[in-house]
């Protein structure tokens, strides 16, 4: 995997593991890329609403309450990018409720497309901060994190707008049912170091890693992403760590 590149003015500045940041949810980039189709801004306009977390109002003391009746087990997906892993998890999965939260709008867009053409009826939407819908979120109301290909905010000065800080574990590990995992993908080495360093220290979860195949490989029923794609092709080989939430 290729270390992803610092900037070298910020040697000088002491680590921020961004917990003031994250406290309270915060969002770092842009919103909205390339303009939308016809259709695509239909269905952010009359779709989405139907779907939406409205994180107003309070949480309902069971997530499965969100969903049509025979859900009980509930996922979340965070930055779900073009879609393709929580589409098809969904899709295999009828019977687990899955969240996906995604602040751009192009990503919003584009999963609105996929859930309209095949009728996908157990996915719910934020579009917004992860942070603020993990603070949210009841205790103990999920039985799996997945951050799957996360922006590295490679520089230095930017550490602190990566979503895993210690103030984000501890958030995961609140709303994670006893024995419930947290999944990460990167293909960034320093990213990847980073999140390891981070759980670790966590007296709330534990790595399940056994051996190097643990995270040299996807896990099984695992579906690539675009930047999976992407990264493969320019040589970069992702690590898949999973980590269990101590119950």
């Amino acid at each position: 995997m290729s270390v992803a590149s610092r900037d070298p003015t910020d040697h000088d500045m002491p680590p921020d593991d961004g917990a003031a940041a994250h406290a309270h949810g915060s969002f770092f980039g842009r919103r909205k890329g390339h303009k939308l189709r016809i259709h695509q801004a239909d269905l952010i306009a009359h779709l989405l609403p139907q779907l939406a977390l409205d994180i107003g109002s309070p949480a309902p003391a069971d997530l499965s309450e969100l969903f049509d009746d025979g859900i009980e087990t509930i996922r979340l997906e965070i930055g779900f990018g073009g879609g393709e892993h929580l589409i098809a998890e969904a899709q295999a999965f009828p019977d687990i409720g899955f969240i996906g939260c995604e602040p751009y709008v192009n990503g919003m867009a584009k999963i609105l497309t996929q859930i309209e053409a095949v009728n996908i009826r157990n996915i719910r939407l934020y579009a917004g901060d992860a942070a603020e819908l993990v603070a949210w979120a009841p205790p103990q109301s999920m039985a799996r994190i997945d951050l799957i290909h996360p922006d590295p905010w490679p520089k230095r000065r930017h550490w602190k707008r990566r979503f895993v800080q210690d103030a984000t574990v501890a958030a995961m590990a609140r709303i994670l049912k006893p024995h419930g995992e947290f999944r990460f993908v990167s293909d960034i080495d320093d990213y990847c170091a980073w999140t390891l360093a981070h759980l670790l220290r966590s007296p709330d979860f534990f790595w399940l890693a056994e051996c190097a195949a643990d995270w040299h490989l996807p896990w099984a029923g695992y579906t690539m992403t675009r930047y999976g794609r992407k990264a493969e092709r320019e040589g970069r080989k992702a690590a898949y760590l999973r980590f269990r939430r101590l119950g």
